[in-house]
């Protein structure tokens, strides 16, 4: 399943609430398994992004639906990289040599 890094950052309303982040965490877990994703891994981190998670999801409409309920609570705000692994990318290298 193709990976995703996913940078949030709290909005006002979500600083506000921030006791409650690990049971928003539990709903987002449910969302996306609802898109067959799954939350690899999550980690709430000090400097530019107050949360950092590892997606996986089956292509970039369910990541996308999922991260649009996300957005939609409104307490964070999200930028999605899709990441590749070593595999993925020692592929994606042979193809610049044809």
């Amino acid at each position: 399943m193709p990976t995703y890094i996913t940078l949030l950052n709290w909005t006002d309303q979500g600083i506000r609430a921030y006791r409650d982040t690990t049971k928003r965490t539990d709903t987002f877990i449910a969302t996306l398994q609802k898109f067959g994703a799954k939350l690899v891994d999550i980690h709430w981190t000090v400097g530019p992004y107050d949360i950092v998670c590892v997606v996986e999801a089956p292509d970039d409409e369910a990541v996308t639906a999922a991260l649009l309920q996300l957005g939609g609570a409104g307490n964070v705000r999200s930028t999605t990289l899709r990441a590749f692994d070593r595999e993925e990318i020692e592929g994606i290298i042979a193809k610049t040599t044809s």
